[in-house]
């Protein structure tokens, strides 16, 4: 499974539900994932979540951080 699929599985999830360890530690390692290709590619993660809060969804910021590397999936 993708980061991108990790991610997307928690974003679409009842906000009221908790997460079990093994989700928890999954979301943990795709956003640690996501934050080290964010700063290979010059954008940290304060940045990362102001592009979030402006309404980018998970998988445009992918979409963003892939593109910057100039390597388009």
């Amino acid at each position: 499974m993708t980061t991108g699929t990790h991610l997307a599985s928690f974003v679409h999830r009842d906000p009221a539900e908790s997460l079990t360890l093994a989700q928890e530690e999954a979301l943990q390692r795709a956003v640690a994932k996501v934050v080290a290709l964010g700063a290979q590619v010059g954008v940290s993660a304060e940045q990362m979540i102001q592009l979030l809060q402006s309404g980018l969804s998970v998988g445009e910021l992918l979409d963003y951080l892939a593109a910057r590397t100039g390597k388009i999936a």
